[in-house]
């Protein structure tokens, strides 16, 4: 997981207290982000690399680098297939 992330111009984002919703305006899809998922989109948002977001997620939910890693690989992956996240 290399690259630059930015978040297209058709996708908007909005916060429902510990979870968010991202809207693809374009086509009207939406995809919905738990907890953990909003607080991955966060750390995107605000440009960490992918190691220091799985770094961060294993101190802060007490879970393995190897478990952080393969879910925010999954993550991106999901949004990258539904338009939500561009990857440079």
């Amino acid at each position: 997981m290399t690259g630059k992330f930015s978040v297209p111009r058709h996708v908007m984002v909005r916060q429902l207290g510990d979870d968010r919703v991202i809207l693809d305006v374009t086509s009207g899809a939406y995809f919905g982000l738990d907890s953990v998922g909003s607080r991955i989109w966060e750390m995107l948002s605000q440009r960490h690399s992918p190691a220091e977001i799985c770094e961060r997620l294993a101190l802060e939910y007490d879970v393995t680098l190897e478990r952080a890693q393969s879910d925010l690989a999954r993550l991106m992956d999901d949004l990258k297939a539904n338009g939500l996240l561009d990857v440079d």
